[in-house]
């Protein structure tokens, strides 16, 4: 049966790249970008609607259903866009290649050193990262609590309807990207790192973009390479790459959103608009947290949409893209979960607790969010000046505190209080931050504090000017402090500023074609050694987050096992050491088969415990702030946290560790009990 659900899923990729060429022109890249937002387009409805019908977990209906939104997609886009002229997306293949051979054939020196050494780091990451996606499973904190745990629940449950997780992520959390990776994991007969599908593809389909934009600004084919090439390296976007977190798919969502809108400028077609109404859809029915984002898209709408030489012509822009808005959020943005979360939270987020946690209610009063959220400016300022990729190392790490001395005694003599004051913090900022925050969650590294930024002030306060990266600059401030003042600190917040590299690196097009940066122009070799210094440095620390990732690494280091060959449940709890003994007790007793009643916490890791397989079906007791539930008479065995439930005699205590001190969370003292 497996092999049927794969040949449907090539025929659908097949189907989607046939559609996609009715409207895409004659470009590979813009060719892989519909497609890529076709691909998604058809499944994020499809679940919603197989939800409402209770087939979730049924592969044909999926099957049938994906095909279904495909032949919608080549009915509607044929009507809504005139046809480009026939292309054979082989020769564009084969004519790219070609391309690419005449450009690196004549390079100069120089600029072969910097793009061999760019495109021999992506090669090496690049085949180690689809290792790590094929070859290992799982193991970041929200997916264990929350993202994965509720892809396997919906299908126990065959719909994707709230059913009151132990963790307020599993209801609340926009469920299209969670859709996405049950088509993926069904059709695949059940292959777990299937799910990591959108993910890893997010990584590709946001570098082409990046290639597809600066393309449309610079009309340069080395800038365009260079702009690629360094935002696969921007550390933050890099390391999510081989994981299921949600960030690099709303990057990939809004890379989309930013090509179409370039392109509109560059040619004027309406279908661009149309296109970007529908990434627009897409990416807000995805995480909600592109609201933070609405003013930088709105920055880049007002350079490339709505600025225009009469009012009639503004009129025409607008209300094409207004409307290809309103229907795309019509689609993929309000069934994603948001209506479902107002009527059961009263809110579109979620439940208020979670509000005060991260939220502008943390603050309290307007003034203190205003002070603590200008702390939180100079906070994540002082984040991104770090070496991090390289300081994963002893001697990198010391490096790295030597050349942030000289901020962290200008923190000190202004008295900004950055690491005293604390009220609006989720974990309080720390000069030094911590090992494990770093090492997971590093900013955009060497090419973004030592080259990007800094490119990015000369032109927003118009000492460097190009008016598209000028809007580029306004985009990356807005989204700065929306970032600082709509949330507490957070040392973890690296990975929003994902999207913010989206804008910053089309600055390094300016390397290119900017007559007092270029480095095309002869001589300049001062400025043309720091260039290669960076480039040097970046792809080292490209490599370091790679191969020194704690948390998957290729090869043993630290102490740690491969994660290759490390056992699976030890794999998975590796930010939980102190639950790992508990877990492994528990996966040598209960059968792959058994059902289990969980009395968990809201963070607890709850996916490991479906076993290798994925085959125990798991029921929540102890539900979000809804307090102990009865133990429902199918369940085999009750795994509980003291905390939770009292033990009784004849409870398995599973050997928790609780002597660990030096955790970012502690773990429970958990128990098993055998019901039947």
């Amino acid at each position: 049966m497996a092999i049927l659900y794969w040949i449907s899923f090539l025929a659908f990729v097949i189907g989607v790249g046939f559609t996609a060429k009715k409207v895409a022109d004659s470009s590979l890249t813009e060719w892989i970008i519909v497609s890529f937002l076709f691909f998604v387009g058809c499944i994020i409805p499809t679940g919603f609607i197989l939800s409402g019908l209770h087939l979730t977990a049924t592969p044909w209906a999926w099957i049938i259903g994906v095909f279904i939104a495909l032949a919608i997609y080549n009915l509607v886009w044929p009507r809504l866009v005139p046809a480009p002229p026939a292309y054979s997306v082989r020769s564009l293949f084969r004519d790219r290649i070609q391309t690419l051979k005449n450009w690196m054939r004549d390079l100069t020196p120089y600029l072969k050193f910097l793009f061999i050494t760019m495109l021999g780091t992506l090669g090496i990451i690049a085949v180690t990262n689809l290792l790590l996606v094929l070859f290992t499973v799982p193991n970041e904190w929200d997916s264990m609590t929350g993202h994965l745990n509720r892809v396997i629940r919906y299908i126990q449950h065959g719909t994707m309807a709230h059913f009151g997780g132990t963790n307020w992520n599993m209801d609340t959390y926009p469920k299209s990207v969670t859709a996405i990776q049950i088509y993926t994991y069904l059709i695949s007969g059940k292959i777990e790192n299937a799910m990591k599908l959108i993910h890893h593809s997010a990584y590709w389909i946001s570098i082409i973009s990046i290639f597809g934009i600066s393309q449309r600004i610079s009309r340069n084919l080395s800038a365009s390479i260079f702009c690629a090439l360094a935002y696969s390296m921007f550390l933050d976007f890099l390391m999510q790459a081989i994981t299921t977190e949600t960030d690099i798919v709303l990057t990939a969502y809004l890379s989309c959103l930013l090509y179409f809108l370039f392109s509109y400028h560059a040619t004027r077609q309406n279908k661009y608009l149309y296109l970007a109404g529908l990434a627009f859809g897409v990416v807000y029915g995805h995480k909600i947290t592109f609201t933070l984002l609405l003013p930088s898209v709105f920055a880049v709408m007002l350079y490339t949409v709505f600025i225009a030489q009469d009012f009639k012509t503004f009129f025409n822009r607008v209300w094409r893209l207004g409307v290809a808005i309103v229907v795309a959020m019509l689609i993929y943005t309000l069934p994603t979960g948001y209506i479902r979360n107002i009527q059961v939270f009263g809110h579109p987020i979620g439940p208020p607790t979670a509000l005060k946690h991260q939220s502008v209610e943390r603050a309290g009063t307007l003034r203190n969010l205003f002070e603590q959220g200008s702390r939180n400016v100079v906070r994540y300022s002082y984040d991104f000046f770090n070496l991090d990729g390289i300081r994963n190392a002893q001697w990198g790490y010391e490096l790295n505190t030597l050349v942030r001395k000289p901020i962290v005694m200008l923190e000190d003599k202004l008295h900004m209080r950055l690491d005293e004051e604390t009220d609006f913090s989720i974990v309080p900022f720390a000069f030094q931050r911590r090992f494990e925050f770093y090492n997971a969650n590093p900013y955009w590294g060497v090419f973004g504090f030592a080259l990007t930024l800094p490119l990015v002030l000369l032109v927003f306060f118009r000492i460097i000017w190009s008016r598209p990266h000028w809007f580029l600059a306004l985009a990356i401030v807005l989204h700065f402090i929306a970032i600082s003042y709509s949330a507490p600190y957070d040392p973890f917040k690296g990975r929003y500023f994902i999207e913010t590299g989206l804008f910053g690196v089309l600055f390094l097009v300016l390397l290119f074609t900017h007559h007092r940066l270029s480095i095309l122009k002869p001589h300049r070799w001062l400025w043309k050694g720091y260039i290669g210094l960076i480039v040097v440095l970046g792809s080292i620390s490209a490599l370091m987050s790679v191969f020194l990732n704690t948390r998957a690494l290729p090869f043993s280091a630290y102490g740690y096992e491969s994660a290759f060959t490390a056992e699976r449940i030890r794999f998975m709890t590796f930010a939980r050491p102190d639950i790992t003994p508990a877990y492994l007790a528990y996966d040598s007793i209960v059968p792959q088969d058994a059902t289990v009643a969980l009395g968990t916490i809201n963070d607890d890791f709850e996916y490991p415990l479906y076993g290798e397989k994925l085959t125990r079906r798991l029921i929540t007791i102890n539900p979000f702030e809804k307090g102990v539930q009865p133990i429902p008479p199918e369940a085999d065995y009750l795994f509980f946290a003291k905390s939770v439930i009292k033990p009784q005699p004849g409870d398995i205590r599973l050997g928790s560790d609780t002597t660990m001190t030096d955790l970012i969370v502690k773990g429970e003292d958990y128990y098993l009990r055998k019901l039947k």
